[in-house]
């Protein structure tokens, strides 16, 4: 396919008599990449499109001839440098200019494809473009996956406006009508807000749109809170303290006609927190659609012992409906079924243990307990707190090295934001710590730890597998859901966790003894803050917290830099934002009581099997149909498997 036009910023606007028009912008192609998507079993084949920036422009040769290379070329790798890289942050907002270009760039492309096939496949040629696109939003959705594609509401409103000569109010219409938002988190840190000085130069008109989209919106809002200016400040999509923002997740919010949070708890924050105001104004919009995972991938793939252990007690329609899981829980106290589980998983410990051999030179012992916590790393999601845990075992072994302990490996794995100096800290602080406990005799296979690197999907069908414990230990209210979660749950992991993202609803499916939950709940948290959090009140009470973060703060594990973790810790100390301190005390004694369940196989097994079992909510069969019914109002459609030809 040859690729397509798309305007990628700069210019100004040109207001005529004929309306407005965006002028002197540049240019970049897009050149549409295909993969083949087939569904499982059956002859469906979807089509995912992505998207390369190439330059419109040929190697100017004259340039050359004249002896500036860099001339010539440095035209064409300005415009390709747009899908060079793409940012890979998450839960992290940098604001910088080739963000900004990368998501319009995604959008723009997208969207002139999508008004192309919606005209292709117009079988009548209406006598206006306003009834040409008065079914656009019964032939079109667009999910907009948290606020980074969120250009493309200015964007159409810019089509439809100034290009198909629609008007203001119709293109409104037909934009509410197509979008739909769903919301990934509440971390301010992690919500875009452009700077206005930002766009005014890369996107001129859209900003303008922006602005003429917040006026009407306020106008809405002055009807529902007459003589209420607070009310007006806080709605207003732009920002006015400091440098003026854009903040793209209320843009999100007043231009579609669904927003959903992505677990029960998360959902119900966002309208009793980010979105209480507009909640108010728009509470018909508001849904929750709880994640979910492909157990095609997350089970029959990457565990193919154990999804045959399944099929053999239940048949084989659970991979297309995962709900028929609960069959399992029949065989709840079948011995022989429960070994074979108990097989299955130190089959797979064995399979990352060579793994990370190979990988690392690590020997491990595949008879402890697999102790995982793979995410993105984040000081929400607290891997500091696992690691604190890791110290005062390594602390407990050290003062007594002939004391009965139940070994443990504990597998860190996840990638830092390139701008996200703490997370950086974070990983180079495991690995110290890794580095002393792997190396000391006394410790030997009681305790080692592993840092895995370039954590990805491929490595994860590994993990998953093999993990004993799934550390799910975010702060409670700022995990939207997870997905990892319900992958280790899958599997057969048992979970320790807070009542956060869904972390709730597993507990709800599984039973509450089939999970070891922990620490403060939402409300626990809000009056921590309300009273006067002080660390210091905790770290005193509690010395073996006392030693370690001591220990990380002088230097013990990296004694050739031993200044490296001192602001660290001192950061921890004076300014626990996500309260790891104030939640230690309680996470030590639910590790307490995992070890001790650990010890008795059977009862462990049956817990694994009863997670399993629980799991069927979380299929993403389940969430994509919520969303086709509830947001994108498309019917299935039944289609029959021919047999395969001779």
């Amino acid at each position: 396919s040859s690729g397509i036009n798309a305007e990628y910023g700069y210019g100004r606007t040109d207001h005529t008599h004929d309306g407005v028009k965006w002028v002197d912008y540049k240019t970049v192609i897009a050149m549409p990449y295909d993969s083949p998507i087939p569904g499982y079993k059956t002859n469906t084949v979807n089509t995912l499109r992505l998207w390369s920036a190439k330059s419109p422009n040929d190697f100017d040769l004259s340039y050359f001839n004249h002896g500036n290379y860099i001339e010539a070329v440095l035209d064409r790798n300005i415009a390709e440098n747009i899908s060079r890289v793409l940012y890979p942050n998450d839960n992290f907002f940098e604001g910088k200019e080739l963000r900004l270009k990368q998501e319009y760039f995604m959008v723009a492309a997208t969207l002139v494809d999508i008004i192309r096939r919606f005209k292709v496949n117009k079988t009548e040629k209406p006598d206006t473009n306003e009834e040409l696109y008065s079914d656009f939003p019964d032939k079109v959705a667009i999910q907009l996956n948290d606020t980074h594609p969120s250009l493309a509401v200015p964007e159409l409103m810019r089509i439809l406006v100034d290009e198909e000569h629609l008007s203001w109010e119709k293109a409104w219409e037909i934009c509410k009508g197509t979008f739909a938002y769903t919301n990934h988190t509440i971390l301010p840190e992690a919500l875009e807000r452009w700077p206005c000085s930002m766009l005014e130069r890369v996107l001129p008109r859209h900003l303008e749109i922006i602005y003429l989209i917040n006026h009407f919106h306020l106008e809405d809002v002055k009807k529902k809170f007459p003589n209420n200016h607070d009310k007006l400040r806080a709605m207003s999509i732009i920002e006015e303290s400091g440098e003026k923002r854009i903040n793209m997740a209320y843009l999100s919010v007043v231009s579609c006609h669904a927003v959903n949070g992505v677990a029960a708890i998360h959902s119900g924050l966002l309208v009793t927190s980010l979105f209480k105001d507009f909640y108010e104004l728009y509470p018909e919009k508001f849904q929750n659609k709880t994640n979910g995972i492909t157990p095609r991938r997350w089970l029959v793939l990457c565990n193919p012992s154990l999804s045959h252990l399944i099929t053999e007690k239940i048949g084989d329609e659970w991979p297309v409906e995962l709900s028929q899981l609960r069959g399992l829980e029949e065989f709840v106290n079948d011995k022989s079924f429960l070994q074979q589980i108990f097989k299955t998983k130190q089959e797979n410990k064995r399979r990352l243990s060579q793994y990370v051999s190979d990988t690392y030179g690590i020997e491990l012992n595949s008879g402890s307990m697999f102790d995982i916590q793979v995410k993105r790393i984040h000081e929400y999601k607290r891997q500091t707190l696992n690691l604190l845990h890791v110290i005062t075992l390594y602390n407990r072994i050290k003062s007594n090295p002939n004391g009965e302990f139940v070994p443990r490996t504990v597998f860190f794995g996840g990638k830092a934001a390139p701008g996200y100096q703490t997370a950086k800290q974070i990983i180079s602080l495991i690995c110290h710590v890794a580095n002393v406990i792997n190396n000391d005799d006394a410790v030997g296979d009681k305790l080692k730890v592993v840092f895995l690197g370039n954590y990805r999907c491929s490595l994860a069908e590994i993990i998953m597998p093999a993990a004993d414990l799934s550390e799910q230990i975010s702060l409670a209210g700022t995990e939207a859901s997870g997905t990892g979660n319900m992958k280790f749950m899958l599997n057969g992991s048992l979970t320790i966790g807070t009542l956060d993202g869904a972390n709730v609803e597993m507990r709800e499916e599984m039973g509450e003894d089939n999970i070891f939950i922990f620490g403060m709940k939402v409300e626990d948290v809000t009056r921590l803050w309300a009273n006067g959090y002080d660390t210091r009140r905790y770290i005193e009470r509690l010395p073996e917290l006392k030693l370690a973060l001591a220990q990380i703060k002088s230097g013990y594990f990296n004694p050739a830099e031993p200044h490296k973790f001192t602001n660290f810790a001192d950061n921890l100390v004076d300014n626990d934002r996500f309260c790891v301190i104030a939640d230690y005390e309680a996470y030590i004694a639910c590790q307490e009581d995992v070890s001790e369940l650990y010890m008795d196989w059977m009862k462990w097994t049956k817990k694994c099997l009863l997670n399993i079992a629980g799991a069927g909510k979380f299929s993403s069969d389940r969430t994509i149909t919520q969303y086709a019914d509830e947001i994108w109002d498309i019917e299935r459609v039944h289609v029959d498997l021919n047999p395969p030809k001779e």
